[in-house]
C-alpha cells in the first residue's frame, strides 16, 4: 500500500489521504443524542465539496458578527476548545476534528458550559481552508496532533506544506499559531518547517516552550503524556 492515489475524487474534490480514525466503537446513547440533536446547527457553514462544489468562501460576519474568528485544528475531546469559548465570549472559535466520538465529546461539553461562539466541522481541516477567506483567522491552535512516529509518516503531519500553506494564508498577518506535543522529533519538525511556512518563532529563552500559556488548560491528551514520563512542549509563532 503507498501514499499515492488519482489527484481528484469521483466527485471533483482534490484526491486527499486520510489515515486517522474516523469513527470507533461505543458511541453511548447521550453522544449519538449530542450528535443528532446540536451538531447541524453549529456548522460552520457549507465545507463539504458535495454541497459547495464552487468552493465558496463561508461567511464568517453571518457567523460571528464582528467578533476575531479563532481555529483549532482537532480538537480531540473538545477540553481546550471549550474552555477558549467560555472564557472568551467576545471571539468566535471553528474547531475542526474528524474523529466523530471526539465531537459527540465536545457537544456534551458545549452543553454544560452553555457556550454560543462556537462553530464545529466534523470533518479535514484541509476542506475547512479551502473555503476561509484569505486572512480571516486571528489565531490557531495545533495541540497534541497525532504524531506518526515512523520516519516513512512523517509527511503525513499536519506540520508540512500541504497544510502549513493554506493555514499561513487564512490568518491574519501577526496572528498567532500555537503547537504544544510531547513527541520531541514532532518539535523538530515543527521548528524546521513552520518558519519556513511564513511564521516566526517568538520563544526568546526556554520557559517559553517549557511552560504553558497563561490561558491554557491541560488536555487529557496531555495528562496521558506527563503519566507516561513525556515531556510536554508549547510552541508559539506569529505569522509573518
Amino acid at each position: 500500500m503507498t501514499d499515492e492515489h488519482p489527484k481528484t475524487h469521483p466527485s471533483g474534490a482534490p484526491w486527499r489521504n486520510f489515515y486517522g480514525r474516523f469513527k470507533a466503537k461505543g458511541l453511548r446513547d447521550s453522544q449519538q443524542a449530542y450528535l443528532d440533536e446540536d451538531l447541524a446547527a453549529l456548522s460552520p457553514g457549507k465545507v463539504s465539496w458535495e454541497d459547495n462544489p464552487e468552493r465558496t468562501p463561508i461567511d464568517l460576519p453571518g457567523l460571528f458578527g464582528d467578533r476575531p474568528v479563532w481555529l483549532e485544528v482537532g480538537f480531540g475531546g473538545g477540553e481546550h476548545m471549550v474552555h477558549q469559548a467560555a472564557a472568551n465570549p467576545e471571539v468566535g472559535i471553528i474547531g475542526c476534528e474528524p474523529f466523530i466520538n471526539g465531537v459527540a465529546m465536545l457537544l456534551g461539553k458545549l452543553r454544560k458550559a452553555e457556550a454560543n461562539n462556537v462553530a464545529v466541522h466534523p470533518g479535514d481541516v484541509r476542506d475547512m481552508f479551502d473555503v476561509l477567506p484569505d486572512e480571516s483567522i486571528s489565531k490557531a491552535f495545533l495541540l497534541y496532533p497525532d504524531p506518526w512516529p515512523k520516519k516513512r509518516h512523517h509527511r503525513r503531519r499536519f506540520v508540512t506544506p500541504e497544510h502549513l500553506e493554506p493555514l499561513h494564508r487564512v490568518l491574519k498577518p501577526g496572528a498567532e499559531f500555537r503547537v504544544a506535543t510531547d513527541i520531541p522529533d514532532y518539535v523538530r519538525q515543527t521548528l524546521e518547517e513552520v518558519p519556513k511556512a511564513g511564521f516566526e518563532w517568538m520563544a526568546e529563552g526556554p520557559q517559553d516552550w517549557r511552560k504553558p500559556w497563561g490561558d491554557w488548560i491541560s488536555t487529557r491528551y496531555e495528562q496521558k503524556a506527563l503519566r507516561e514520563g513525556r515531556r510536554p512542549h508549547y510552541l508559539t509563532f506569529r505569522r509573518v
